[in-house]
């Protein structure tokens, strides 16, 4: 055959060639067309030539008509050009086959080719908005890496992240009414918790951010209102959880039943969208809606049993597997249990799901070996030659129920496509995990599949990942609250979220979280805190984030915050009935009073803690220490504290509050000594602040006249601070008098001084009258000292008087050498001599 066609082909170019000579031969030579020899290689360049001239001169009337469209819509033409050049056109895979059919890698290729095109197509939109002078839109986008099960189905346009200080005016008033209305949420949350009232935190924090009417996602497939969502379903404050359920199986299932509740979402978007193909008519049973989903979803399969009038006319496709696993997928247990048992496809299976649905997600072991041994069964017999791919759903179901690591590992590895989207994954973990002691069931042989397993395998891959280098930023905090790594989601929301205004819902995340009692139930993967450890961290949160009221000077808002981040280390909710652990009620106690007391040393602080009047009784203080002596304790500590940090007002405010009217009389002493010291050197302000310190210990000696119930050894105490603030006046006033240039009377005065031997008219006595001082009288002796001597200099000596005050000073300084007082002093007395 090939030697026909060859022999043919040679006689056609001879024939070819013989007529061409002959042309050739018949032409007459032209002076207007002069002969010209060409070969084939020569003939075929210049075709290819004249080609490309007819192209380019066809091109101009259609390229400067889409130019002018460009134009008229405000569409820089040479920068489309640019960003069509850069653009990457890659193969979807959704157009070709379903998604169900696909592997792991070439699902998440689909995403992110979707999720480009969406981000390129937005680029043109925003160039038209541009000013006409500047036409160059710079955008960038990043492709995830790792092979994981497929992200969220639902992918959308996503936008960059964003900070405060640079947010529209309307986006600051969003986020200053979130503050708020969260900031009425916390009051209200403190006011239950003092009076014992019921109050759910999680749900009254979702009904506050939906009050803002933020529904829109703004192109994440993940929002604050989802979030809260998860975090009502995770501390089941709208169900009744099984006292027999462990604390960490209970966050278990309510991740597992908002999971639940977004596809029962899903499946009713699909129904809407797809009303003809889903048949639903008036029923209204979840059941119908079910089954409405699988006709729109299996339309492409054949009758469905459930439409099959006449089998007997065409056999009809079982959805025995699929409607149980959908029932489940949506929440719909008791449908799912009917369709178990109308079924002869699932006779065997009935019993074990309905072990499975009364334990709460827990079977008995000999339920969980005997869905294992059917699991093992299918994997011997392989997969057949031809089976629908929803008969995977059946290997699924009895996985779910065996809980065994083994067969999960198993099904992940040998079906990878099976899950469509993670949110699918994450449930059939969820439903898979049981909460056995130890992590081992009775059943020898059979590893569960755990929740450090899950946690283990989404560690694996970066932050990143999840939130498409930082474009859906909620991703990966709500999946570490799927998988119930609590303490790591609010830490990276707090700390390492996109946009700042999420730091705002992780404070109260954390309270609810503390609140609740359960950062001591699981950490996350790797991250084995201890349990103060995990409440401490919390209360860090919360606790920074109070200080910012703190900051602004809103002292009340902070006090609520103070209150909540004391009560996350005292256990949350526990911690205000006085249930939590002796270490969390210390605990508690100790971080109460260290915030109560920072508010304290707050400008205000005293009149909001302890009111206009009394030692807290008519303040916001009785709120947290309801004990009178409890406050007691805790004002004169804090007394302590402000003299040590030199806050002297507040101490003595707060020492006349609760009565210490000894210790208040004694810091007036110490400060007035200091003073007096202070203005012996030339301070310039040392005058009005002795004369208002004189004022407030004689304010404070007025009240304590008529102040009831005082021990005879607090009145001792007042009697001898009393004395010393009189001899300290004694002292001012020589003072004042020597600056005036009165020097006689000031030596009168220093004569008269009692607690002094320097009465020139009095018996010499060798008692060490300086030891029975009080140190802030003794600290101003050398002052006084050199004030004495300055006047005895100035002042004529007409009976020998001031000669004997000169020798009584001289006898008072030699008997008092150990002291260390001045160099100058002892040269001063010595020069007077």
């Amino acid at each position: 055959m090939r030697a026909m066609a060859s022999e043919q082909g040679m006689s056609s170019w001879t024939d070819l060639l013989h007529s061409s000579t002959k042309l050739l031969e018949q032409a007459a030579p032209s002076a207007q067309f002069p002969p010209l020899q060409r070969n084939l290689d020569q003939l075929e360049a210049l075709s290819k030539k004249l080609k490309a001239k007819t192209l380019r001169t066809e091109a101009p009337s259609q390229s400067i008509a889409a130019t002018r469209l460009l134009a008229r819509e405000g569409i820089n033409a040479e920068q489309l050009t640019r960003d069509l050049k850069s653009f990457e056109l890659k193969t979807t895979f959704e157009d070709v086959f379903p998604a169900e059919a696909t592997s792991v890698e070439e699902y998440l290729q689909q995403e992110d080719w979707q999720k480009e095109k969406r981000d390129f197509l937005q680029s043109l939109s925003r160039i038209s908005t541009l000013p006409k002078t500047n036409m160059i839109d710079k955008s960038s986008g990043g492709v995830c890496s790792g092979q994981m099960v497929p992200m969220a189905s639902s992918s959308q346009v996503s936008s960059g992240p964003s900070a405060i200080g640079l947010l529209p005016l309307a986006d600051k008033r969003l986020v200053e009414k979130k503050v708020s209305v969260y900031a009425e949420v916390v009051r209200n949350l403190n006011n239950a918790r003092q009076q014992g009232l019921p109050f759910k935190p999680a749900t009254a924090f979702k009904v506050a951010y939906e009050s803002l009417g933020t529904e829109a996602s703004g192109g994440k497939s993940v929002n604050m209102q989802k979030m809260w969502h998860l975090i009502l379903k995770l501390m089941g404050e709208d169900s009744m959880m099984r006292q027999s359920v462990s604390r960490k199986m209970s966050l278990v299932i309510g991740a597992r039943r908002h999971l639940e509740w977004g596809h029962e979402k899903y499946i009713m978007d699909i129904i809407q969208s797809h009303p003809a193909q889903a048949a639903l008519g008036g029923a209204v049973g979840n059941l119908h809606r079910v089954r409405a989903f699988l006709r729109i979803r299996l339309r492409d399969y054949g009758l469905l049993d459930f439409d099959a009038g006449d089998a007997r006319r065409q056999p009809p496709i079982d959805t025995t597997w699929q409607q149980i696993y959908f029932c489940l997928r949506t929440g719909y247990y008791d449908e799912a249990r009917q369709v178990a048992l109308s079924s002869r496809a699932s006779h065997q299976f009935a019993p074990l799901l309905a072990e499975w649905i009364n334990g709460g997600g827990m079977v008995p072991a000999h339920a969980a070996a005997a869905a294992a041994e059917e699991c093992e069964k299918m994997f011997r017999m392989g997969d057949r030659v031809g089976r629908a791919s929803y008969d995977k759903k059946k290997l699924l179901l009895y996985a779910i129920i065996s809980g065994s690591r083994r067969q999960i590992d198993r099904l992940l590895r040998d079906i990878p496509s099976l899950f469509s989207t993670i949110e699918d994954f994450l449930w059939f973990i969820l439903s898979a995990v049981q909460d056995f002691p130890g992590g081992t069931s009775s059943n020898e042989g059979l590893v569960p599949y755990s929740l450090d397993d899950l946690q283990a395998y989404l560690n694996k891959f970066e932050p990143s990942y999840y939130t498409k280098n930082g474009k859906d930023p909620l991703v990966y905090p709500y999946i570490l609250l799927l998988s119930i790594q609590l303490l790591p989601a609010i830490s990276y929301l707090s700390k390492e979220a996109g946009e700042e205004e999420y730091h705002i819902d992780a404070a109260h995340i954390a309270i609810v979280l503390a609140d609740n009692g359960v950062l001591s139930e699981v950490s996350g993967a790797g991250q084995k805190l201890g349990v103060m450890d995990a409440y401490a961290e919390a209360s860090s949160i919360i606790r920074q984030y109070g200080s910012m009221y703190l900051r602004l000077g809103n002292l009340q808002m902070a006090l609520e915050y103070y209150a909540q981040a004391a009560a996350a280390v005292g256990g949350g909710h526990v911690s205000w009935t006085g249930r939590g652990s002796v270490d969390q009620q210390r605990q508690m106690n100790l971080m109460l009073k260290q915030l109560l007391t920072e508010i304290l040393f707050r400008d205000g602080g005293v009149y909001l803690l302890l009111g206009s009047r009394g030692a807290g009784e008519e303040g916001e203080l009785r709120r947290f220490l309801t004990d009178h002596k409890a406050r007691q304790q805790f004002l004169l500590e804090a007394a302590r504290q402000c003299q040590d940090s030199g806050l002297y007002d507040k101490s003595i405010e707060i020492q006349k509050r609760v009565g210490a009217f000894s210790m208040a009389l004694d810091t007036i002493n110490k400060c007035l000594s200091e003073a007096i010291c202070a203005l012996s050197r030339g301070r310039l302000d040392g005058e009005s602040q002795t004369a208002g310190l004189i004022h407030s210990g004689n304010e404070i000696l007025e009240t304590f006249k008529y102040y009831p119930e005082v021990s005879f050894q607090e009145r001792e105490h007042v009697s001898e601070q009393q004395t010393i603030l009189r001899q300290l006046e004694t002292i001012l006033s020589i003072h004042k008098l020597m600056r005036l240039g009165q020097y006689l009377d000031a030596l009168r005065e220093v004569a008269k001084i009692p607690f002094l031997p320097f009465d020139p008219r009095a018996p010499d006595t060798s008692a060490d009258v300086f030891q029975n001082l009080s140190p802030h009288v003794q600290a101003c002796l050398p002052d006084l000292l050199k004030v004495t001597i300055t006047c005895l200099d100035n002042v004529s000596d007409t009976d020998g008087s001031l000669r004997a005050m000169r020798s009584k000073i001289a006898t008072f300084l030699a008997n008092n050498m150990r002291q260390n007082w001045p160099r100058d002093l002892y040269e001063k007395v010595a020069k007077s001599l």
